[in-house]
């Protein structure tokens, strides 16, 4: 994923250390943040603070979320690599990207045009070809290439939106933030055959989740 002119080598693993340090023991994610070139999804006005452990402004309001939040819902999911995975707020593309890395498919849904036109170039310049990015309303999901065996939402949303719970495959799971703006909680969904579970993980902090299931704009 990475070219042989890549000066980032050095930062990137100082960056999984840190993520090591803070408790992440999925070899796969951390070997997807070391090879993942975080530089080619953030503006260049900060493009030196790439590879701190912080979250960035991206424009439009966004943010690229801090690595290690990204780390524990990543390692969260447990994924093996033959996944079809749905991902709900493309934002920067970093996160798809990881993903990339990590299931057999991605599909990544981002309703602000811009910003997926910016992430598309991002993962393109990154050399990531098994994406598929659509210009939506990520609350809805995307039918078409449902189910999925992962769903990971990447803002906060006041409910689980049920679209998301009816294109979840069985056995499936799902990683939102849950709660008001400006503070929710992490949640883990489960679609077991008795239903849907929902376990939480911890506090999170994401922009929020807008859309028919979500937020008003």
């Amino acid at each position: 994923m990475t070219g042989s002119r890549d000066t980032y080598g050095g930062y990137r693993a100082r960056l999984v250390e840190q993520l090591r340090a803070q408790g992440i023991r999925d070899l796969a994610v951390l070997r997807a943040f070391a090879e993942t070139p975080r530089h080619l999804f953030v503006p260049e006005g900060v493009r030196h603070r790439a590879y701190e452990d912080s979250s960035l402004p991206i424009g439009r309001g966004q943010t690229i979320s801090q690595p290690f939040t990204q780390a524990r819902y990543l390692e969260t999911l447990a994924l093996q690599g033959t996944e079809r995975v749905l991902e709900v707020g493309t934002g920067s593309g970093y996160q798809t990207a990881l993903l990339g890395a990590l299931a057999s498919q991605v599909f990544t849904i981002e309703r602000v045009r811009v910003l997926a036109e910016t992430a598309q170039a991002a993962l393109k310049a990154a050399g990531v070809t098994n994406v598929s990015l659509l210009i939506g309303d990520g609350t809805l999901g995307w039918s078409a290439y449902a189910p999925y065996h992962a769903i990971l939402v990447a803002a906060g949303g006041p409910e689980i939106p049920p679209p998301l719970v009816e294109q979840l495959a069985p056995s499936g799971r799902m990683i939102i933030p849950l709660g008001a703006k400006g503070a929710q909680t992490l949640t883990l969904v489960r679609r077991t055959e008795g239903g849907v579970s929902a376990t939480p993980i911890g506090a999170a902090r994401f922009v929020p989740l807008v859309g028919e299931h979500g937020f008003d704009a």
